[in-house]
């Protein structure tokens, strides 16, 4: 019966369903992290820190996920070819670097970190560390995921995601106790790190070949290239969220800033389909663009069965949100704020069709994107701290705006979250728009062809 259903459905859909299923079971235990035992010993004073750090630890990491990102491509090309000498000196190369951007990261971080943390209100002078060590672990293990995702190695990672979330569940309830934000940290990082583990003995047999040489000056001037692409990528995203999720703690009231925390434990349920599918997604998406086939058709119904799902859940939490938040740990201080989880829930759904658009022109070589991706990424947190730090610009700029900034209560999570509806839907517009201006360059490029 199963072999049947996978013959029907296809092997994308396939793998889709089984990685869906995989990590659902392992969300299980993830809620729990993140609804009751953060919430149980984070208090309401700091809960709200939690979502900054993270995008804090994220950003030291980029130029680590950046090299990820880099060789995903590369990686799938050599496991199809089935060049795996070169894979294994490839990964070698990548875990080098690794260890030079950490070293840069720990330095950057002795003088930056300190005011971050003072900003976003948050006393712990051991918690720095433990910030990077999640930070970069969580980001070198892609580069073994992606292995096993290019090899198509579904059944291995869906293992990983499975048992993953007990380990990440035992760190936190032995660290939590004594300090709970450290705790957290360690907590994530322990997740990732048993992934690295796990990969390795996965693709033992992949690895155990020689290593062959792979650099050369030509694959370095290329990769070089690609690497600079991938950094201001990652880099303009990654200084969206740091900036969007620290005015929403620094610049809201510390129960404003905890109830958004505790908003996004639920609508992250959001992104359990999404997550399972574009892992699945970029390597048939890479084979569609080897093979010289329009990807258009897969993002459309990739995006619109995400959003059918998402619109389904955010309809469902509409009834159940204020009574769910209410019986969780200190349920009586964030039920008010049960209108911003189908708000949010929203949110992602209409985002993930530039995550897929993304996804398939990165799997094609493409980086045209960036041209418009970039300016948005930029602009938009650039907005938010003009829109809420007006106070700072008094005598700057015009009077008249700084009275209807004031009197529209710009300083509220209800008008954070409007930025952020705006901000999703440009994008998503920017992305169709994207995709029918290629659809009528390739109908005109035919069209040439056959007069020719």
């Amino acid at each position: 019966m199963l072999a049947k259903l996978h013959a029907k459905l296809g092997d994308f859909w396939w793998y889709s369903l089984m990685l869906f299923c995989a990590c659902r079971a392992a969300d299980l235990l993830n809620a729990f992290v993140g609804l009751w035992l953060v919430p149980k010993y984070v208090g309401t004073e700091e809960l709200g820190a939690v979502m900054p750090l993270t995008q804090f630890a994220n950003f030291l990491a980029i130029p680590v996920a950046a090299f990820a990102n880099t060789f995903r491509n590369e990686l799938t090309r050599l496991s199809i070819s089935k060049e795996f000498g070169k894979l294994k000196t490839l990964m070698r190369g990548v875990f080098a670097a690794t260890a030079v951007f950490l070293f840069i990261a720990i330095i950057v971080a002795r003088f930056v970190l300190p005011a971050f943390l003072e900003r976003i209100r948050i006393v712990e002078g051991s918690l720095g560390l433990v910030i990077i060590a999640a930070s970069f672990v969580s980001a070198v293990a892609p580069i073994y995921s992606n292995a096993l995702q290019a090899l198509k190695k579904f059944k291995a990672q869906s293992l990983l995601s499975i048992v993953g979330a007990p380990v990440r569940l035992i760190a936190m309830l032995i660290t939590m106790p004594f300090r709970a934000i450290t705790g957290y940290f360690i907590g994530q990082a322990a997740t990732p790190a048993f992934s690295i583990v796990a990969s390795v003995f996965a693709l033992r047999k992949e690895l155990s070949v020689k290593a062959e040489p792979y650099w050369n000056k030509t694959t370095f001037r290329k990769f070089s290239a690609l690497f600079a692409l991938f950094v201001l990528m990652a880099g303009s995203g990654g200084f969206l969220g740091l900036v969007e999720s620290t005015i929403i703690r620094q610049r809201l009231p510390d129960l404003d800033s905890a109830g958004y925390y505790m908003a996004t434990r639920f609508s992250e349920i959001a992104t359990y389909l999404y997550s399972a599918m574009i892992f699945a997604f970029f390597p048939f998406a890479a084979e569609l663009a080897k093979n010289g086939m329009e990807h258009a058709k897969l993002i459309l119904k990739s995006t619109g069965v995400n959003i059918t799902f998402c619109l389904s859940i955010a309809l469902v939490f509409c009834f159940i949100s204020k009574p769910i938040l209410a019986f969780l740990p200190h349920g009586d201080k964030y039920s008010s704020y049960w209108w911003a989880i189908p708000w949010l829930i929203v949110i992602t759904g209409i985002s993930s069709l530039h995550g897929f658009y993304t996804t398939a022109e990165i799997a094609a070589g493409r980086f045209g994107f960036l041209k418009w991706a970039m300016p948005l990424d930029l602009s938009y947190p650039a907005l938010l701290l003009l829109a809420t730090g007006h106070g700072y610009l008094v005598g700057t700029i015009p009077a008249t705006l700084t009275d209807f900034l004031t009197t529209h209560n710009i300083y509220s999570l209800e008008t954070i979250l409007w930025w952020m509806t705006a901000i999703t839907i440009i994008k998503a517009l920017a992305c169709l728009g994207a995709m029918t201006s290629a659809k009528l360059r390739t109908s005109a490029c035919i069209n040439d062809i056959r007069q020719t």
